[in-house]
């Protein structure tokens, strides 16, 4: 976690990967409106945290907002930052692609405060969204950037993002930049890096740096929700189902065969997959959000050096972030119930450094094994069973684990997930009192 030096006219905060970089950010936010030094905030992250900003202001704001997420094509985005209502203190949080697509509209609305969340995703100075993200900065009268891991591949990933805050630091060309602080071999690529006191020094005039280990009053393990917003297709089908649900059950049997049933069909909605006939053995893609969520992490973490695990219910989810993994060239080891030789995929993710994301499915990997070379793990769906997920959890959280454990999870909003999740926390076994609650727990 990080703290900020405010120099004129932008400032960096720079944080560690869970270390309550937003809740520090709203803080900041708010003090700045209520000094009545900013009307119009712009924050700019990857799409599979915009929600954690919405309710991370619901949390932690105890001062007038209005905040918006820009959702949908770049037409519905504009529509809905002109629909913004001109009172209290107006947040707009939109995902990294979208800023070039919609530059003017966004500079048009005229934002006081820029935050660039994960800014390593403007480390490309010749990038398409960095350059729109530099060009509205400028007319932002305060910058903020965070981030915990500002390099990623060498030092010169640092330009970009200070251009950002202060062009005046390092420069307004990148050429300059990297004749001075690398030394560059064939095809002008760099082969060293020279003046580093100077880069560092720098770099913390304007930003100041606390890691983990430094942060004595943080848990060992840190657990986070990742809100997700289901298309407004695979919405109206999950709503529909449950309307289902209630009369068929309202009119029948209740037992806790039949609600389990009802459960599981209304979880695979929110993880993306339902069978269209319970006959078929195929499944029906209805919802990408988990998966381009994930996909956001998966980047995230990747940037970092840093190895991922993955945990799934649904055999389908399991394939189709495969599929995701495959598409991107990355190495993965996998363990489901149709995977034999578990020992040689446990050793290829512990031993093996390009081997860099495990996916597996909760109740194959809950028990039994030691995944300590990852330090962050993905929930992207999850079973009923506490005792099952709270193993699951052991596999990076166990002898040999030297990090803090970051727990992922993706919870679509205002679905059974919520419901899963609350009862996990409360160190709940639904199945145990579902025939009783069964209104609620389907609700």
């Amino acid at each position: 976690m990080t703290g900020s030096v405010k120099r004129s006219p932008g400032y960096a905060l720079l944080m560690e990967m869970g270390c309550g970089k937003t809740i520090s950010t709203v803080a900041i936010i708010g003090r700045a409106y209520l000094n009545g030094l900013i009307t119009k905030v712009l924050i700019i992250a990857p799409k599979s945290i915009l929600a954690v900003w919405e309710e991370e202001f619901m949390k932690f704001a105890d001062f007038p907002y209005h905040l918006t997420i820009l959702t949908g094509g770049s037409e519905k985005k504009k529509q809905l930052l002109l629909a913004i209502p001109d009172e209290g203190l107006q947040i707009i949080v939109v995902n990294y692609d979208s800023v070039a697509l919609i530059e003017a509209a966004l500079l048009n609305w005229q934002p006081d405060f820029i935050v660039a969340d994960e800014s390593t995703r403007i480390k490309n100075p010749s990038a398409k969204s960095s350059k729109a993200v530099h060009r509205i900065a400028k007319k932002c009268r305060y910058r903020m950037i965070l981030t915990g891991s500002p390099i990623t591949q060498n030092p010169l990933d640092l330009y970009s993002q200070y251009k950002m805050l202060d062009e005046t630091l390092f420069g307004t060309s990148f050429y300059a930049f990297k004749n001075y602080y690398a030394v560059l071999g064939d095809y002008n690529q760099p082969v060293g890096y020279r003046n580093m006191p100077e880069l560092i020094e720098k770099a913390h005039a304007i930003a100041y740096r606390v890691t983990k280990a430094d942060a004595l009053d943080l848990p060992d393990t840190i657990d986070e929700i990742y809100p997700i917003h289901l298309e407004d297709k695979a919405s109206k089908m999950y709503r529909q189902f449950v309307r289902d649900s209630y009369m068929e059950l309202s009119r029948g049997e209740v037992t806790a065969t039949n609600i389990l049933t009802r459960l599981l069909r209304l979880q695979q909605i929110t993880g993306g997959f339902i069978k269209p006939d319970e006959e078929e053995e195929r499944y029906q893609q209805v919802s990408k959000a988990k998966l381009e969520a994930l996909e956001d992490i998966i980047d995230t973490v990747a940037e970092s050096g840093e190895k991922l695990v993955v945990m799934a219910r649904f055999i389908p989810e399991i394939k189709e972030i495969t599929k995701l993994l495959e598409k991107k060239k990355m190495k993965y080891a996998l363990i489901y119930g149709a995977v034999k030789d578990r020992a040689e995929e446990i050793r290829r993710f512990q031993e093996e450094e390009d081997c860099k994301v495990f996916v597996g499915q909760i109740q194959t990997t809950s028990m039994g094994i030691t995944l300590t070379a990852a330090s962050t793990c993905v929930f992207y769906s999850l079973s009923y069973n506490y005792a099952d997920y709270i193993q699951a959890k052991a596999r990076i959280h166990r002898i040999g684990q030297h990090k803090k454990c970051v727990y992922i999870h993706l919870v679509a909003k205002g679905t059974v997930d919520e419901t899963v999740m609350e009862a996990l926390a409360r160190k709940e076994d639904i199945a145990h009192a579902i025939v009783d609650n069964w209104q609620n727990i389907i609700k």
